[in-house]
C-alpha cells in the first residue's frame, strides 16, 4: 500500500467518523434544546437564548400548567385507547389479508397486490376531501371510533412486510398441516402466527409510531379538544395568534416522549430483536 492509498484510507475514516458525530449532533440538538426550554421561566425564555441553561432545574411548574391547561391526562386515556386498537386490528386484518394473498393463488391476486402498491404511493393529503365526506356521510366526524376506523384502513405497508414474512415461510408446513387434519385457521393461528412475531414486532413499531404522533387527521376529525384530545393535538393548546408559550410547549413534549421511552427501554430487546429479523427475512 503506497503512501497516498494509506492518506486516503485514513482520510475516509476521518470523514465516517466525523459525519456520524455531526449527524448525531444534529438529530440531539433539538432534544437538547427543548429539554432546557422545559426548566425556564416565562421571563427566563424571553430573554436568554435557547440554549443558555436555567437557573433553576427544579423548576418543574412548567411540567405541571402543561400537564392541567392542555388536559395531556385525557389525552393520553384517548391515544392509548386509539394505539392499542389500531395495533390489534392492524394486526389481525393485515396478518389475514398476507396470509390469503401469499398462500392462495386466485383470479386478481396480483391486481390486489398492484392496487395496494398504487395506494401506497398516492399522498394521503390528496384523498382528504374523499376521506373527509366518507367520514361525514358515516357520521364519524368528532367520534372516537371514527377515528380508530380511519386509522386502521391506512396500513399498506405493513400488509407487504407481513407478505415478505410469509414468502420467506416454508409452505411444507401448512402442507404438513393439512395431511395431519388441521384447517385453514388452525394453520394460520397455530402454526404461521407465532412465525410473524418479528414481522409484527416491525410493523407494530412503523404503525404505532405514526398513530402516536399523528396530528393532521386527529386535529381535523376530533374537533372536540376536551373530550377528544390526543397527545399530539394537546400540545398546540399553547400556540396561539398571541404568540406561543414555548416553555410550556417543550415541557408537554417531554411528557409525551416519557411513555415511548419507557415502552424502549423495557422492550429494546424484542424491538431490536424484531427489527434484526425484519431486515434479514425481509
Amino acid at each position: 500500500m503506497t503512501l497516498m492509498q494509506k492518506i486516503g484510507k485514513y482520510v475516509l475514516i476521518i470523514l465516517k467518523y466525523f459525519s456520524l458525530v455531526f449527524f448525531s449532533f444534529v438529530a440531539v440538538l433539538p432534544i437538547v434544546s427543548c429539554f432546557i426550554t422545559a426548566f425556564k421561566t416565562d421571563v427566563e425564555y424571553q430573554n436568554t437564548n435557547v440554549m443558555v441553561l436555567p437557573e433553576s432545574w427544579l423548576n418543574f411548574e412548567n411540567f405541571v400548567l402543561a400537564f392541567e391547561k392542555a388536559n395531556m391526562g385525557r389525552a393520553f386515556i384517548n391515544s392509548v385507547i386509539i394505539l392499542i386498537c389500531v395495533l390489534v386490528a392492524s394486526v389481525f386484518i393485515g396478518t389475514q389479508l398476507a396470509y390469503v394473498l401469499d398462500r392462495f393463488k386466485f383470479p386478481g391476486n396480483n391486481l390486489i397486490r398492484n392496487l395496494f402498491l398504487f395506494a401506497s404511493l398516492l399522498p394521503g393529503i390528496a384523498m382528504q376531501i374523499a376521506v373527509y365526506q366518507v367520514m361525514y356521510n358515516l357520521g364519524f366526524i368528532n367520534s372516537l371510533l371514527g377515528y380508530i376506523v380511519m386509522m386502521c384502513g391506512t396500513d399498506v405497508i405493513s400488509i407487504y412486510i407481513y407478505i415478505q414474512f410469509f414468502e420467506n415461510i416454508s409452505t411444507s408446513l401448512d402442507e404438513s398441516a393439512i395431511v395431519d387434519g388441521a384447517s385453514y385457521f388452525t394453520i394460520f393461528y397455530k402454526i404461521l402466527l407465532p412465525l410473524l412475531k418479528p414481522a409484527i414486532v416491525t410493523s407494530c413499531i412503523l404503525k404505532g409510531v405514526g398513530t402516536y404522533n399523528e396530528y393532521y387527521s386527529a386535529n381535523l376529525y376530533l374537533q372536540d379538544k376536551q373530550l377528544l384530545p390526543t397527545v399530539a393535538t394537546s400540545l398546540y393548546t399553547f400556540v396561539g395568534p398571541l404568540g406561543s408559550k414555548y416553555n410550556l410547549i417543550c415541557a408537554g413534549v417531554i411528557i409525551s416522549l416519557l411513555p415511548a421511552l419507557i415502552v424502549f427501554i423495557t422492550c429494546q430487546k424484542q424491538i431490536y430483536s424484531g427489527l434484526v429479523a425484519g431486515a434479514v427475512k425481509g
